[in-house]
């Protein structure tokens, strides 16, 4: 990020958004059928760099079951209300029919009921079962109190997922969460964040997290600007991440933290632009919210929406376009990047002439502004 002077005595950085930058393609082209958009993390493989992100209108233990078998992975949010009701439908369907003018009110109701720690544990249970890698969110106040249930339940991957994640977070009143202790604890990987600084993303790569989500404030459900004022234009936020990911490399001898773009991933370009700006995968919510089988019936929120003292995050109608697997895989009935997302991303990669994604984070990119 370029830094400029705002004022005397006060400097700010110019940064770039997806919108802002375009991929160049090189002198050589290939088949798109010969470009792979297979991604690993720790000892899991995928078909796709698709995590879909823990949002009760997008992540339920069926649609996670669904993504797992189309190649990519879903998290469960475990502080919503598929930990909290034993037939969540009714609630879900509750807040898809709210006058927009009620919804946040009524929202801030429903999730006030306690999560329950043996429905964590049949949730997770029921992805498990139907033999798909098994993931599950928290937030960080939420971590200490719950991640023996999710341990015991036997989660792959752990997510810890906040609007921004510090690795030395100060308190007065409360015990913080010792990430580094928590994660050396874990037998598990853990995904951290966000993020969208080089220190902010070393300190949670030196916490031993296998995988940081870079971004905040950027989501389709989400107000955290309008609230907070905070918010990072995504290009320029996943490019420094990965950049620290390099110095990290260096400093810890050899070890690999994967960078997950998370926010103002909305469209198919925006993926392969993730991509190009050094993402190993993307986390994804408002886009899957518009399949057929989406829990959100064509509504979209997140947990910030019913935060019981500052909502930052509001329920948008995304409508409905499709099913899972036209989304992700295709055919596409569209052309505006909302359907055969994992499609596009292996034609851009293929134009461009790269068949692996990890050489595809060295495609050229400019800006480009209008």
């Amino acid at each position: 990020m370029a830094d400029i002077e705002l004022a005397p005595g006060k400097r700010s950085r110019t940064a770039y958004s997806f919108d802002d930058i375009a991929i160049v393609p090189s002198r050589r082209t290939r088949d798109h059928e010969e470009a792979s958009t297979a991604w690993q993390i720790d000892a899991y493989k995928f078909d796709m760099p698709l995590i879909a992100a823990p949002m009760d209108s997008v992540v339920s233990p069926e649609t996670a079951i669904a993504i797992g078998k189309l190649g990519g992975l879903a998290v469960l949010n475990l502080e919503g209300l598929w930990t909290r009701y034993e037939n969540p439908k009714i609630q879900l369907g509750e807040i898809s029919s709210l006058p927009a003018e009620q919804a946040t009110k009524r929202m801030q109701e429903i999730y006030r009921a306690p999560i329950r720690p043996e429905l964590i544990k049949a949730r997770l249970k029921e992805i498990r079962d139907a033999g798909v890698t098994v993931a599950g969110a928290l937030s960080p106040q939420r971590t200490q109190e719950f991640h023996k249930s999710v341990v015991e339940a036997g989660v792959d991957i752990f997510v810890i997922r906040g609007t921004t994640v510090s690795a030395e977070h100060v308190s007065a009143k409360h015990e913080p969460l010792n990430l580094k202790k928590f994660i050396q604890d874990l037998d598990v990987p853990v995904i951290v964040g966000g993020c969208a600084t080089t220190q902010g993303a070393l300190h949670l790569m030196r916490s031993g997290a296998a995988g940081v989500l870079v971004g905040f404030g950027g989501g389709a459900a989400h107000t955290t600007r309008q609230v907070l004022g905070i918010s990072v234009p995504m290009a320029s936020a996943v490019a420094e991440v990965a950049a620290a990911r390099r110095e990290y490399l260096d400093e810890s001898g050899g070890r690999y933290v994967h960078v997950i773009a998370d926010g103002s991933v909305g469209k198919s370009g925006d993926i392969a632009k993730a991509i190009a700006c050094g993402a190993d995968a993307v986390m994804m919510g408002s886009p899957l919210a518009k399949a057929e089988e989406a829990p959100g019936r064509g509504f979209h929120w997140g947990s910030e929406a019913h935060h019981d003292q500052l909502p930052r995050g509001t329920r948008v109608q995304v409508g409905t376009v499709g099913t899972l697997a036209e989304i992700l895989h295709g055919p596409s009935k569209s052309s505006d990047g909302s359907m055969n997302l994992f499609g596009a991303l292996k034609r851009a990669m293929a134009i461009s002439g790269y068949s692996e994604l990890k050489e595809f984070q060295k495609v050229e990119i400019v800006i480009h502004r209008g």
